[in-house]
């Protein structure tokens, strides 16, 4: 498998049959230029611009946007409701969780999710290899809720997004930068960073792991 952070909330995942991209932006909107980008399968957590620009997608040939169960070509993807924020949808509506399981992995990305886990939720994901987290805080839960939604779920591979840089325009300032959240969970110094994460099952550990991939925006 290999896994493509283009940027904010948006990844590239190429499995053996398929390429899933997830949360594409827009970029007019967000600052964050946007690849040209093909897939068989889009994903979208929910519909804000930073995340349901599907047009800058092309090939596609399935849109999952809500809660669900779907199968294809050996790549099964399991969609959870809820919520952008901590006060059950009030503020910012609800989130789309999406479980992968593919090429012997399994996959959760939480979209902006808003809150710490309920139980009733946990009970439906299966073990987790690799967690894409957003850290910024503001829309989404921040650096602290984020380093304890992780060890709810307790994941080999931890892959941080939704957070602040440089070139984020179109959004608040007051998204927290990355360094927050590393410092939060103690790897700060040591963390590793990749341009592009090839990855099978034999490379997960039992020991919680922060990657951090290069955005290509």
């Amino acid at each position: 498998m290999e896994i493509t952070y283009i940027g904010h909330s948006c990844f590239k995942v190429k499995t053996k049959n398929l390429t899933l991209v997830f949360d594409p932006y827009d970029p007019k909107k967000t600052g964050y230029a946007l690849p040209k980008l093909s897939a068989d399968i889009v994903l979208v957590s929910h519909d804000h611009f930073d995340h349901n620009f599907v047009s800058g997608v092309s090939d596609y040939k399935l849109l999952i946007d809500k809660p669900g169960e779907y199968e294809t070509k050996g790549v099964f993807i399991y969609g959870l409701e809820s919520f952008h924020d901590n006060k059950q949808g009030k503020e910012r509506g609800k989130n789309n969780l999406f479980h992968i399981e593919a090429d012997g992995l399994s996959l959760l990305h939480l979209g902006d999710l808003g809150h710490e886990l309920s139980k009733e939720t946990l009970e439906q994901i299966p073990s987790v290899d690799i967690l894409f987290v957003p850290v910024g805080g503001k829309y989404t839960i921040d650096a602290e809720e984020a380093a304890e939604v992780i060890s709810q779920i307790e994941p080999g591979i931890v892959i941080p997004m939704h957070y602040q840089t440089s070139d984020l325009t179109g959004l608040s300032k007051d998204l927290d930068r990355l360094d927050k959240f590393l410092d939060e969970m103690g790897v700060e110094d040591e963390v590793k960073k990749v341009k592009e994460l090839k990855i099978t099952k034999a490379d997960i550990t039992e020991e919680t792991e922060v990657i951090v991939i290069t955005p290509q925006h």
